[in-house]
């Protein structure tokens, strides 16, 4: 009779929950390693960055709204000009027309006061531009967006100007009409003398009030600008990773109209923590972290000393490639783009050597494989339970609905995370018996290695965050049993260094309403992590019932305890109010008057206001095109521009016409809609400045003029065909104060942060015959 194999060992927890709360304190670490550091006082040194000196500049830009156009945009350039001049810097404004953002038969045009200053270098190789945006939204102060920014370079060259004069020229440029249209960077990039030879560019934003600057953006070929920022910079988050994904976004700023231009390199930056205040009227001095403004400083100062002695020369070139590189306890791993795909090709390998051994050790190739297809289940399941979360948040508070993210969201991106956890560790309890964990193992392990192929053909910066977890979870694979649990940990702490930072950060950047983006990436870390949560469960030959249901549900209630406190923690009050969006739209020609509001589901607020949803009979700036909440309103008394026409003439079947519209009104946009009965819109020129080519050729042009002057816009339109022409204008104010029906908001309601916010606009059209 055959011996009795020798029962095996009940596995004790002490070891592995060790390794996890090891794991757990590394992740902390990550986390915390990317925050900004404690703001330095006023009487730090003269030749360092000082977030206190720089706030002093904070609060005087952002004392009120400053919209481009607008008396107080007026006083914030004078202000700006009056201390770059006592620094010692040749500073003028640029009186200009910009354009940008065109489309056919549609296009965007400002007329704007840029501030540029130049510290000029001992023997320049070239032009180092610094460059931020003096305009606020219309609906608050823009503490952080942007005069944050500009509060930063003026503390910089402050301290430029206490040092050693740089080798390079350093041109400070700081933009009007970026939040309209970018109209004030296309101006400077088009017409201004010190653009025509290009440079390198640091640009300075802000789409929050607090978090780390992140490096965001990078133009092309970016290896030696990553080396310069990684040697420099003092509190580096950067990652290649959020480079491709911002290439891939509609999203622009100064920097995407520098790039464009074709003769600009350079960086972009942000802080974009703390969303639920961006663009609002609480975007205010009092809300702007400190610490993240010393970051962004300590980073600008330290990266303008960088670039101020260096070599311009091939620096403000496209360079041969992009350099991979992401965030690390102590800096900024880089390594060259050419190494990509070697890595993700030895992850394949390892993978597929890893699942060689596996079979040696009784594990078959199909069960691999069936992990590894089962391992796209948590892939899917996750992202979608995490959208699933925000989508309850917003039945428990309807306000959330038109937010990217609640205003104190620390609680719930870690329920979002608990989350990814329960239906990791659920698939996990589900599958080892049926599937064992070594074909999990591998399986997981084969879906981060075709992953990082993957990446590495459509996403090359972001191949590394699949490929290094890959190439140690194989590693750890390949180890004896008795050392299965120390693979674990290694293989772990490459997964959370690697992983953690970019959840983290893409938690802000995403808000929890795009929190899918950050749980699959949450969802690839819990995915490494399987050989050490397997040494929670029972071996697969023993009876463990109670811990393949114990060890999910403990993740489960997690879920809720983290949730139930972010409810009770995040609450709508006068700090934090519910944000709400209304426009009043007056047609002045046919005495018909709207409430409209781009809410999703209007608030109880908005709500009094707008009732279904319906397409307006005539189009107003940010609502054409579109079905909006809508609701009757009582006609205001409110004036329509005048119309003058100055010229009209008709030669070699062109017909040109020359107008002037004056608004009645302060006015901060004017929307000139030309419509040619059969013909078609082929030249058009508004102050002076030239339509862009690319909105020509249809029958009708929709042109959005901001910050029109006071006595008017004057336009003139060639139309080819003889049929009647029509000029609908449009002219938008902001407050909705004193229209007959408002009441104002009560306390925790308040203008959400959208262009369109409280915005008064009145419509008119004149026939042209």
């Amino acid at each position: 009779m055959p011996a009795s194999r020798p029962a095996v060992p009940a596995r004790g927890l002490l070891a592995p929950l060790v390794v996890l709360a090891l794991l757990a304190g590394l992740t902390a670490w990550s986390v915390l390693a990317l925050q900004p550091p404690a703001p330095a006082p006023a009487d730090a040194p003269a030749t360092s960055f000082s977030a206190a000196r720089a706030f002093g500049h904070v609060a005087e830009i952002a004392a009120e709204t400053h919209v481009a156009g607008s008396e107080a945009h007026a006083r914030v350039v004078d202000g700006l000009v009056t201390t770059l001049t006592g620094l010692g810097l040749d500073t003028r404004v640029q009186n200009a027309v910009g354009t940008w953002q065109s489309s056919p038969g549609a296009a965007e045009m400002a007329r704007v006061r840029n501030v540029v200053a130049v510290l000029p270098g001992t023997g320049s190789t070239g032009r180092l531009f610094l460059v931020a945006h003096t305009d606020s939204v219309e609906t608050g102060p823009g503490a952080s967006d942007d005069a944050a920014g500009v509060a930063t370079l003026l503390e910089t060259v402050r301290a430029l100007r206490e040092g050693e004069p740089l080798r390079n020229d350093v041109v400070v440029v700081l933009t009007d009409a970026e939040e309209a249209c970018l109209c004030g960077a296309e101006a400077f990039a088009a017409s201004h003398p010190l653009a025509t030879q290009g440079g390198v560019v640091l640009n300075l934003e802000a789409r929050g009030t607090t978090g780390p600057p992140i490096t965001f953006e990078t133009s092309p070929g970016n290896a030696g600008l990553a080396q310069r920022y990684a040697d420099a910079a003092p509190h580096p988050v950067a990652s290649s990773f959020a480079v491709e994904v911002y290439r891939t976004l509609p999203n622009d700023t100064d920097f995407s109209v520098l790039l464009a231009d074709g003769d600009f390199t350079g960086l972009n930056t942000a802080f974009i923590d703390g969303n639920a205040a961006y663009h609002t009227p609480q975007d205010t001095p009092s809300r702007l972290d400190q610490g993240t403004l010393q970051a962004l400083g300590d980073n600008t100062l330290a990266l303008t000393r960088q670039l101020g002695d260096a070599d311009l020369g091939d620096l403000a070139r496209p360079g041969d490639g992009d350099a991979t590189y992401f965030p690390l306890l102590w800096g900024l791993v880089r390594h060259p783009g050419s190494l990509v795909w070697p890595l993700a090709a030895a992850a394949v390998l390892g993978v597929v050597g890893l699942a060689v051994v596996d079979r040696r050790r009784g594990s078959s190739l199909p069960r691999t494989l069936l992990g590894a297809l089962s391992a796209v289940v948590p892939l899917v399941l996750a992202p979608l339970a995490v959208v699933g979360l925000w989508r309850l948040l917003v039945l428990v508070r309807p306000g959330y609905a038109s937010m990217l993210d609640p205003w104190r969201p620390g609680w719930f991106r870690l329920a979002a995370v608990a989350v990814v956890l329960a239906v990791v560790l659920a698939w996990y309890a589900l599958l080892r018996r049926r599937v064992g964990p070594a074909a999990l193992r591998t399986g997981a392990l084969a879906v981060l290695a075709v992953l990082a192929v993957v990446l590495a053909a459509l996403a090359p910066g972001g191949s590394y965050l699949a490929a290094l977890p890959a190439l140690a979870g194989v590693l750890a694979g390949l180890l004896p049993e008795r050392l299965r649990l120390l693979g674990g940990l290694v293989a772990g702490a490459v997964a959370v260094v690697v992983l953690a930072p970019t959840v983290a950060l893409f938690f802000p950047a995403l808000g929890l309403a795009g929190g899918a983006a950050p749980a699959a990436v949450a969802t690839l870390l819990g995915l490494a992590l399987l050989p050490v949560v397997e040494e929670l469960f029972a071996p697969p030959s023993q009876p463990g019932g109670r811990r393949s249901v114990a060890v999910p549900a403990l993740a489960v209630g997690l879920v809720v305890v983290l949730t139930a406190v972010g409810i009770a923690v995040d609450r709508f009050d006068q700090q934090h109010p519910v944000p709400s969006q209304l426009v009043y739209a007056l047609e002045a020609d046919t005495g018909e008057a709207w409430w409209a509001s781009t809410e999703a589901d209007p608030g109880e607020y908005t709500a009094r206001y707008v009732g279904g949803a319906q397409e307006l009979p005539h189009d107003y700036p940010y609502l054409a095109g579109r079905s909006v909440a809508a609701g009757p309103a009582e006609v205001a008394d409110l004036p329509a521009a005048a119309v003058q026409v100055l010229d009209d003439r008709t030669a070699d079947g062109r017909r040109t016409v020359t107008v002037r519209v004056t608004p009645q009104r302060d006015v901060r946009l004017v929307v000139l809609d030309l419509r040619a009965d059969g013909g078609s819109v082929v030249a058009a020129r508004v102050e002076a400045r030239d339509a862009p080519a690319d909105a020509l050729g249809e029958d009708r042009l929709w042109l959005t003029f901001h910050a029109p002057p006071r006595e008017g816009v004057e336009a003139t339109f060639t139309v080819e065909g003889d049929g009647p022409l029509s000029l609908r204008v449009v002219d938008g104010s902001d407050g909705l104060s004193g229209l007959p029906g408002f009441e104002p908001r009560p306390a925790g309601v308040d203008a959400a942060g959208t262009h369109s916010s409280d915005l008064v606009v009145v419509g008119a059209t004149t026939d042209l015959g």
